[in-house]
């Protein structure tokens, strides 16, 4: 049986169409999924403005602009209109800014587990995760780095409508067990903290490990849309099942939900700043570019308790 007719339901259409507003014009990256917005700067956008980026938000998933030169103060500035500004569950934030948080590799450091680096749905194991993440690349290599996203509403729309029925009930347990015990060996005990690569955590281990269990199939406050919300690093159990019983599932619609597919890759540059919706979408992050420096600035936004489908 091919990879096709086995992994995905060919009827499933291409519907990655650029969003034109009055100021707002995007060009999608991927069939699936993504989009350049063009020819607007994120720190003069006007309120009709930004309410037409929202909108193409919800359409695509994943924004990215070039050549935004922005500070952390404009990065601040720019989510906080998206809401409440999020909790961050890893690090310590930016010297006098707490909320922005770095995401830094340095040129000589050299790790099998970098942040970001499993596909996931950021700090799903919050009782609010976000809704609404913002990266803004400062320092990028010549080459390597990328990141990959995934479109979860086209991952769920795309079961079978039996699994789709039977899924909607369920919830899953979001915990950060791997992350943990993923980082334990190569946590490095400073004079500050803890570091992960060259990042300083900031962790409540026993928050993170008891998780929040929510649904399996979650629908979007905005646009309405069903979505898949499972991943391969947060997600570690099914309520009311057994651990054996609830793996299978899990691990199948996780490689599901990563298919090619649904995907759209992104190529770093300096001054790019990507946009997505944590709520629709999984993401992962590159780690090959070791002789290289990448730093990017990342700021969230507060989001709702996951609502069932």
């Amino acid at each position: 049986m091919s990879l096709e007719t086995d992994q995905v339901h060919l009827e499933q259409p291409y519907r990655n169409t650029p969003f034109t507003g009055q100021q707002i014009k995007t060009l999608p990256l991927a069939s699936s999924m993504g989009a350049e917005v063009l020819n607007v700067q994120l720190k003069d956008l006007d309120d009709d403005a930004f309410e037409e980026l929202k909108e193409a938000l919800w359409h695509h998933k994943m924004l990215f602009l070039r050549k935004q030169n922005l500070t952390p103060a404009d990065q601040l500035a720019f989510t906080k209109r998206f809401g409440e500004l999020g909790t961050d569950a890893y690090t310590k934030g930016l010297p006098g800014f707490p909320d922005v948080q770095p995401v830094l590799k340095e040129a000589e450091t050299k790790s099998k587990i970098i942040f970001g680096g499993g596909h996931h749905t950021d700090s799903a194991f919050l009782e609010r995760p976000p809704s609404v993440s913002v990266l803004h690349g400062v320092d990028i290599p010549p080459y390597g780095g990328d990141t990959i996203w995934y479109n979860a509403v086209m991952a769920y729309e795309s079961l079978s409508p039996t699994m789709r029925e039977m899924l909607k009930p369920l919830k899953v347990h979001m915990a950060a067990e791997r992350i943990i015990a993923g980082i334990k060996d190569s946590i490095e005990q400073t004079n500050n903290g803890k570091t992960m690569t060259d990042i300083e955590l900031e962790l409540d281990v026993e928050k993170m490990l008891k998780g929040n269990f929510h649904p399996l199939v979650r629908k979007h406050p905005e646009s309405g849309q069903l979505s898949l919300y499972v991943d391969g690093v947060y997600a570690v159990n099914i309520e009311g099942m057994e651990r054996r019983e609830s793996k299978p599932l899990l691990e199948f619609l996780h490689a599901h939900a990563t298919q090619e597919f649904f995907a759209c890759r992104l190529r770093w540059e300096n001054d790019t700043v990507a946009i997505w919706d944590n709520r629709i979408c999984l993401h992962r992050a590159f780690n090959d570019y070791d002789g290289f420096r990448r730093e990017l600035h990342r700021t969230t936004v507060m989001g709702e308790r996951p609502q069932p489908a």
